[in-house]
């Protein structure tokens, strides 16, 4: 990321406070596997340290975890694809603020040979309901990340029951991050559904190829959530409100825009602060 970092000595950033003396210094956050995986947290990260004061501890873990840490408040802010998950939570009142940061896009991968004739298909739904129907080897995430809460809401709208990873050998859960998630379907040669970020920065590790895109359920969308402090009154409010004013900041959103173009020719992400939020 050297282009991005040296482009930022000529950006004016939103420039937080300094942690006071008393206050922790560090800043817990709790995040998807999509954004450590894809390497955007490298790249955004060292800047907002050197421009706060503060030092960020990543917790990358599916969605689903990662909110359940703010939950209980073992982090100070939470960056999570799980629109459904968060909204619940938010109208629960253990967040009292979540912003839209930025998306990209699910996409059903696979195996080249391609068993279940999928390819070229823009309708997720029926692509799932053929997977279920020939069983053709699938390799879920299976973690309660936000990958795995919008495979499971597909296998739904395609009217197949939630698959058995015991009672059927095409069906395997990994229980881990993207990353390894690829990895064990491209050991297999099976299906797998991936953000397109994750599965770009993996590509040339990998076989699989890109077999299913551009249906509007496969809309992936990234918010990030501050906590509220009456119900985890140990966090270090104001550094994961500096973290979090941080993601939506004019100037951060143009490194996000430009992340990946070098490497892939396109941005891995899309950024998003101050749009209306389709999630």
């Amino acid at each position: 990321m050297p282009l991005l970092l040296a482009a930022i000595t000529s950006t004016v950033f939103y420039r937080p406070l300094p942690p006071s003396t008393g206050q922790s210094s560090v800043v817990i956050l709790a995040t998807t596997t999509s954004t450590r995986d894809a390497g955007l947290l490298d790249s955004l990260l060292p800047v907002f340290e050197r421009q706060s004061g503060y030092r960020v501890k990543v917790i990358a873990v599916g969605s689903g975890q990662a909110l359940a840490m703010g939950r209980r408040g073992d982090a100070d802010v939470v960056l999570s694809h799980a629109p459904e998950a968060e909204r619940l939570l938010v109208d629960s009142g253990f967040f009292v603020r979540r912003r839209l940061v930025m998306h990209n896009e699910f996409l059903v991968v696979g195996p080249a040979t391609d068993s279940a004739g999928v390819r070229g298909m823009s309708d997720a739904v029926a692509a799932f309901r053929r997977i279920a129907e020939r069983h053709a080897p699938f390799v879920s995430r299976g973690d309660q990340s936000g990958t795995h809460q919008r495979e499971l809401q597909l296998w739904k709208r395609a009217g197949v029951a939630q698959p058995d990873p015991g009672g059927g050998a095409w069906y395997v859960e990994s229980g881990q991050g993207m990353g390894a998630t690829l990895q064990l379907a491209d050991e297999k040669r099976a299906y797998t559904l991936t953000d397109r970020a994750t599965y770009l920065a993996w590509r040339d590790k990998l076989q699989l190829v890109p077999l299913v895109e551009g249906d509007s359920l496969l809309y992936n969308v990234y918010h990030v959530l501050e906590l509220n402090p009456h119900n985890a009154a140990r966090i270090n409010l104001a550094g994961g409100a500096a973290l979090a004013d941080f993601f939506v900041a004019p100037a951060t959103q143009a490194l996000i825009a430009e992340f990946g173009k070098a490497r892939f020719g396109q941005s891995l992400f899309v950024p998003d602060a101050g749009k209306p939020d389709r999630r």
